[in-house]
């Protein structure tokens, strides 16, 4: 199979062998192994090396046929997780961190999916359509947050949570250490978030983004050994890494976040400290309003004691 694309501004600069795996769907070790087998060309030019970087308006042809990753959904009964709540509609989840939620490019086992799977067997019968790899799932947290999440257990429960997520009901409430000292105690964040235009794998706040809003509160002030914040964060919309990448629009990246400028020596964090502490929605079936809450996890409460 032979796949032909132009490069667009947003992978300007980058690595042939990051680009064909982008463009066409390749693992970054098949996007390798076709480069060093004669199979990309550029401008019909065959490529020699796997770090030759490309050009807006180059035209990349790839002659060959990337992997297929088959996902399976077998119970997983070794995947770790605490859940806080759970009756036949609904169950609440408290992440631990370094757990992804559903199967996904790169990830298609050891999943938080495949251990409900294996707790919840009737979760399997939700795993139609939409729901093919994410039965139950109505929203995600990132693989290095912890925290809150809800699952529906029942067709109408998934439609249910899903029209709550829509109609902007659902209460997320997110504990962050932010670098810096922030100008107001409280605010609004309300700038659209997108692809980044430089690296499609990082969003971005851009003019041609989604509607993206966060409201913030700090709730305690550090100063050694750096000035930090740690602030209460609640997500009006849920858009990709959204807390992130508005914090650090404003000048205040999340501590430990390599991705968004958040990452310094002088307060190490084992990740990204972000945690998902407070979730409130209405049950699909009684009606009834619902809140959990989840304490700020060992690993993040140890970053926090070495601060004054």
């Amino acid at each position: 199979m032979s796949t032909s694309e132009i490069v667009p501004q947003a992978l300007e600069g980058e690595r042939i062998d990051r680009v064909v795996a982008v463009i066409g769907g390749f693992t970054r070790s098949d996007a390798a192994l076709a480069v060093d087998n004669g199979k990309v060309t550029i401008d019909g030019q065959v490529v020699t090396s796997r770090s030759r970087r490309v050009h807006l308006g180059n035209e990349i042809v790839v002659d060959a046929t990337p992997t297929v990753v088959v996902v399976t959904l077998e119970p997983d009964s070794s995947i770790r997780f605490e859940v806080v709540f759970e009756d036949a509609d609904v169950l609440v989840v408290n992440k631990p961190p370094g757990l992804v939620v559903h199967p996904g490019t790169g990830t298609v086992k050891g999943t938080l999916v495949h251990g409900l799977l294996a707790r919840y067997p009737d979760l399997a019968a939700l795993a139609v359509g939409d729901q093919d790899i994410r039965p139950g799932i109505v929203h995600r947290l990132d693989k290095g947050t912890s925290g809150l999440l809800m699952v529906g257990r029942t067709p109408e429960a998934v439609a249910s949570l899903v029209k709550q997520l829509a109609a902007r009901s659902v209460e997320r409430r997110y504990v962050a250490l932010a670098w810096g000292r922030f100008s107001a105690r409280a605010g609004l964040i309300d700038a659209p978030v997108g692809r980044s235009d430089s690296d499609p794998t990082r969003m971005a706040v851009s003019a041609s983004g989604r509607e993206a809003r966060t409201r913030y509160e700090v709730t305690h002030q550090y100063e050694h050994p750096e000035a930090t914040a740690l602030v209460a964060c609640r997500l009006e919309t849920g858009r990709t890494h959204q807390i992130r990448v508005h914090l650090a629009a404003i000048g205040h990246p999340v501590v430990g976040d390599t991705a968004y400028g958040g990452a310094k020596r002088t307060i190490p964090s084992p990740r990204v400290f972000l945690h998902a502490a407070t979730l409130g929605f209405t049950h699909p079936v009684t009606g009834e309003r619902l809140s959990f809450t989840s304490e700020v996890p060992k690993d993040l409460a140890a970053v926090l004691s070495t601060l004054s």
